[in-house]
């Protein structure tokens, strides 16, 4: 699903007639700059769309966190003329890209006072798109059939199934498997129809609270 989604970007911003930059290993390769942020051809997405992951990583960024960091992220992007962001994560991901878009203009004018960018380079990039993509195996995406990520999980869960069920025939037990979702039951409720579960629980049905207790003799 991330591969699919980055080839798709890729290859359709070259048709349109952008130039399309990688930005490796997420917000870390943003601060870092650097050999981390490298332009893609037509080319750097061959082949990708069968690969588990994602071929330009992904990181977790303490340092994005800060004002500082987001400021040598944007001083990064405005070397290389980058004022279009496709970001692919979850919450925290798409969290730090609407930030980094609010202070987008408060980030060049410091840099402009600071002397690492010119008055002409502020006018020209003044403003930064960003386009977010829900990556998560959850699937609780309002107005997305699925996201992405949620095929792959649901492939991997089938398959773990399909491996304990020999055990669970020939021992004669039971099993209780808890997957991911969090407040979301998508994956239990599709993967549990698609095994042939005897029961599946789900967050959006719990199940009803005990009777209270019944009232002291008199």
């Amino acid at each position: 699903g991330m591969n699919a989604a980055v080839r798709a970007v890729v290859r359709m911003g070259i048709y349109v007639g952008a130039k399309v930059y990688f930005i490796y290993e997420g917000y870390q390769g943003m601060v870092d700059g650097g050999a981390n942020i490298a332009e893609a051809d037509w080319e750097s997405v061959s082949s990708i769309l069968q690969v588990g992951g994602t071929i330009i990583g992904s990181a977790r960024c303490q340092a994005f966190r800060t004002r500082e960091g987001r400021l040598k992220a944007a001083c990064n992007l405005l070397q290389r003329g980058i004022t279009n962001l496709c970001v692919i994560g979850g919450d925290g991901s798409l969290t730090g890209a609407n930030l980094f878009r609010k202070e987008w203009s408060g980030l060049l004018e410091e840099l402009a006072r600071n002397g690492q960018i010119d008055k002409e380079a502020v006018q020209k990039y003044a403003y930064l798109n960003v386009v977010g993509m829900v990556g998560s195996i959850d699937n609780d995406f309002c107005g997305t059939d699925m996201t992405i990520g949620t095929d792959s999980a649901l492939h991997r869960i089938i398959e773990v199934i399909d491996a304990i069920m020999t055990t669970a025939q020939s021992h004669q037990r039971t099993f209780v498997l808890e997957v991911m979702g969090r407040h979301c039951g998508y994956l239990a409720l599709v993967s549990a129809l698609a095994c042939g579960a005897d029961w599946v629980f789900l967050p959006e049905s719990p199940p009803p609270p005990p009777p209270p207790p019944p009232p002291p003799p008199p």
